[in-house]
């Protein structure tokens, strides 16, 4: 599923703010790498903001994510973004456009609105994950994992280590990602269905009230009552500032029920040595 092979095209888009554009070398030097891996990269021609957090209207860029779905020979769409607006996108989006579609969209952070809505409208996977890790702190890691994993269809990228905090195991289809980005659809038909799903949460910034803020409302939705367990990933900010009660204490007082498994891993968030997680995929947890 995941599998690009050495000739296809993928798509580099910005469905977020749009990045600065400071960022071109940085791109550039991201399209060298993909290249260099026989992969041909496409950018958007909606990368880059002037004066506003927009590279371009909500409109344009749903209209540009429907022609890059159906555009034959790119095989991935990356997002290189991050940031806030990416959700404005949602209502403009043909979903239809999208169905039957054997690319896979990878991204992370305000994206997870956009992975989340292509499962929940779809049922179609994608990959959290941002693409700009190829050519960050940990490039020379991260690049062998991403080769091993998309060009030769090993899973390197996706094994990451993790420790149980209640329970022994867990299995289900995993939806979530960033704590903050996934609320933004609550209330909306793009918001998953929690039911016997793995809930994946993390965070870049937020101290121990906010927190208690996004839990609070995660428990007063009742996703804590209906999924078949929770994966947690790193809280760069919490985890950073020594914040207490931790992330793994305010979670178990939070769910309140030692049924519901938990597990922690410090290798999927945002850091540029994040591994990455499939969203509207089956994955199983076990304790050694």
């Amino acid at each position: 599923m995941i599998k690009i092979e050495k000739g296809n095209k993928v798509a580099l888009v910005a469905l977020s703010n749009a990045l600065s554009v400071k960022m071109k070398d940085k791109i550039e030097e991201l399209c060298v790498v993909l290249t260099g891996m026989e992969i041909e990269p496409i950018c958007s021609e909606y990368l880059y903001g002037q004066d506003s957090v927009r590279g371009a209207t909500a409109k344009n860029k749903a209209e540009e994510l429907e022609r890059f779905y159906s555009q034959q020979g790119i095989r991935a769409i990356f997002d290189v973004s991050g940031g806030d607006i990416a959700n404005e996108i949602l209502s403009e989006v043909d979903w239809d456009k999208l169905k039957d579609s054997n690319k896979i969209f990878w991204g992370y952070s305000d994206l997870t609105t956009i992975v989340n809505a292509i499962y929940q409208k779809e049922g179609m996977a994608s990959c959290l994950y941002q693409v700009r890790n190829l050519v960050g702190a940990n490039e020379v890691v991260q690049q062998q994992h991403f080769k091993e994993t998309v060009l030769v269809g090993k899973e390197s990228l996706f094994e990451f280590d993790y420790r149980f905090l209640q329970g022994n195991e867990m299995e289900g289809i995993v939806v979530g990602g960033n704590i903050r980005c996934l609320l933004k659809l609550a209330g909306t038909t793009y918001m998953p269905d929690f039911t016997d799903k793995i809930l994946f949460l993390e965070s870049r910034s937020g101290g121990v009230a906010q927190m208690i803020t996004f839990l609070s409302q995660y428990k007063q939705l009742g996703a804590f009552k209906k999924v078949k367990g929770i994966l947690l990933g790193s809280f760069t900010q919490m985890e950073e500032e020594g914040l207490t009660p931790t992330i793994e204490e305010l979670v178990v007082e939070m769910v309140d029920n030692p049924h519901i498994p938990i597990a922690k891993t410090t290798e999927i968030g945002h850091g540029q040595d994040s591994k990455a997680i499939i969203i509207g995929k089956t994955m199983k947890l076990c304790k050694e």
